[in-house]
């Protein structure tokens, strides 16, 4: 079977990269492993989707039903669910399900697969192994999807996004959650997450802690946890201990890059992009969660349907590449997206993460003499929340570095 371009993964980048490539005009397929479209979004049913994307205000599973709608009207965008990808070489991709084992050819191929949960074996959870440790998505389907509680007193480590709704969710229903630790200066979500989940249930925020041990034979009877320094290190005369039957799993999620045969980022985990969201690879673009962890699913739709774009132009023989230069961080900045830029006619949009909190400073781009090409005020910004700025590639002539401004 040949396209013009495939996808792999339906969830919200899948599915608008597939979208913006079959309206541009390639023949699209979609390629998602569960029965059905949307990913993570069926479990998300808080509500603060869309917002950008649409200019309304959905829950994920409405957000997702938007999307699936709108793939079903697309006529040159056809979808495989219950299908496996067992293997990628260059844009051939095999794949297996009910009918057996295939193999799909296309001219461009993007890689949309999202992020799995970092678990307790990732970050060396230390101390007994018993029933009532979960990952916040684990906890979130049993609650949203199953209907069932997974414990009634619960702490929970880190502080990311779907942590902190869980630690509101499961309130509303009934469970006393004592704390959330969170073993950083700051918080790795989103600001309106911590006043609307914490702040608004009186649910204390510990930062600089972590849990140096879990206790219980054969279900969580409590934990040891504490204070630790700049370098995480154990400060163990703060040692206490907090009685719980549940601990939950807020810590990070890494990109799906099992079948990806590519260096990876060192910040990211995932592959290295230009500015067209093409790897290193001919051919390959990469998008959303899968490219690097998102603070909003709006944002996952607006950058995946570029990969889409781009990914058709591709198909085309329509995508021009000049001369490249290397995108790096500077000062402040954890990482940034892309890591080379070419110097072209349009605007480059460029994202990135800061390392710690600022407040009311610039975010700026120079070139190789230190001369400002673009410049971003803002009030303050956390971590946890993905900053954009666009800069003209007609001024891209040299290597050029994002910082903050005055470290």
């Amino acid at each position: 079977m040949k396209y013009d371009v495939i996808v792999i993964g339906g969830g919200p980048a899948g599915m608008s990269a597939g979208l913006e490539s079959a309206r541009n005009g390639s023949k699209t397929l979609i390629i998602e492993r569960n029965p059905y479209l949307g990913g993570i979004l069926k479990q998300c049913i808080h509500n603060g989707f869309g917002l950008h994307y649409f200019k309304e205000e959905f829950t994920g599973p409405e957000y997702a039903k938007k999307f699936i709608s709108m793939v079903a009207k697309e006529p040159k965008l056809d979808v495989m669910t219950n299908t496996f990808v067992t293997g990628i070489d260059g844009t051939n991709v095999e794949i297996m399900n009910e009918n057996g084992a295939g193999k799909l050819t296309c001219k461009a191929l993007v890689l949309a697969m999202g992020c799995r949960e970092r678990t307790a074996g990732n970050i060396l959870l230390t101390g007994s192994r018993p029933a009532g440790v979960y990952t916040a998505g684990e906890a979130q389907r049993l609650v949203n999807i199953l209907g069932k509680m997974p414990g009634k007193e619960v702490v929970i480590l880190g502080s990311g996004d779907i942590g902190l709704i869980m630690a509101r969710r499961l309130t509303m229903q009934g469970a006393k959650v004592k704390a959330v630790l969170e073993i950083n200066s700051t918080t790795s979500g989103l600001r309106r997450n911590v006043v609307q989940c914490l702040d608004d249930f009186g649910i204390p925020l510990l930062l600089n802690t972590s849990i140096f041990e879990v206790v219980g034979k054969d279900r969580v009877e409590g934990v040891w946890y504490g204070k630790v320094d700049e370098k995480y290190n154990k400060l163990v005369k703060t040692k206490k201990f907090m009685k719980c039957d549940t601990i939950i799993l807020s810590v990070g999620l890494v990109p799906e890059t099992d079948l990806v045969d590519m260096p990876l980022s060192r910040v990211t985990k995932s592959v290295s992009v230009d500015n067209y969201l093409m790897t290193e690879k001919d051919g390959v673009f990469a998008c959303g969660n899968f490219l690097h962890v998102h603070d909003l699913v709006d944002n996952v739709s607006l950058e995946s349907a570029m990969a889409g774009k781009f990914a058709s132009m591709y198909a085309k023989g329509k995508l021009i590449k000049s001369t490249a230069f290397n995108l790096v961080s500077g000062a402040g900045i954890s990482y940034v997206i892309p890591s080379k830029v070419y110097n072209v006619e349009d605007k480059i949009q460029i994202r990135f993460r800061i390392k710690q909190k600022v407040t009311k400073t610039n975010f700026v781009i120079k070139n190789a003499k230190g001369e400002l090409l673009a410049k971003k005020y803002v009030l303050a910004s956390l971590p946890g929340e993905m900053q954009t700025m666009e800069i003209d590639g007609k001024l891209i002539k040299s290597d050029i570095t994002v910082s903050v401004e005055g470290l």
